[in-house]
């Protein structure tokens, strides 16, 4: 079994910056794509960034490009998020997220693209 642990989420002024971290550990693993996610009260889980295993491929979701930075350390099997220029809207618990399986980019937009997942982290943005 894989674990995901994400770690860095706070309390931020908006304007501010923040960075989350998500370690993979357990059984041997094909990673293709690493994922982040958001979900706020009373709303869906939504694509947030997400960046290829053997490359550094990344996407984004339109709402954050600009200002978050997916990265990772292959050798640290982690995957970063740097959060800068924070709004309110951004208030949300952050999910990081591994794909095992091949896709057409534009798959790795949606949940079901993802075989594992973390316990999530909030981040608040106060106004």
């Amino acid at each position: 079994q894989v674990q995901l642990v994400e770690s860095g989420g706070g309390l931020v002024q908006a304007g501010g910056s923040l960075g989350l971290s998500c370690a993979a550990s357990g059984r041997a693993f094909s990673t293709y794509v690493m994922g982040w996610f958001r979900q706020a009260p009373g709303k869906e889980r939504r694509f947030v960034a997400a960046i290829r295993w053997n490359n550094d491929n990344t996407y984004y979701a339109d709402s954050v490009k600009g200002r978050f930075t997916i990265s990772k350390d292959n050798a640290k099997n982690t995957v970063y998020l740097q959060m800068n220029s924070l709004k309110p809207e951004d208030t949300a618990v952050y999910y990081c997220a591994m794909s095992t399986r091949p896709y057409w980019s534009g798959t790795y937009y949606y949940t079901h693209a993802y075989d594992y997942w973390g316990q999530g982290t909030q981040v608040t943005v106060s106004s």
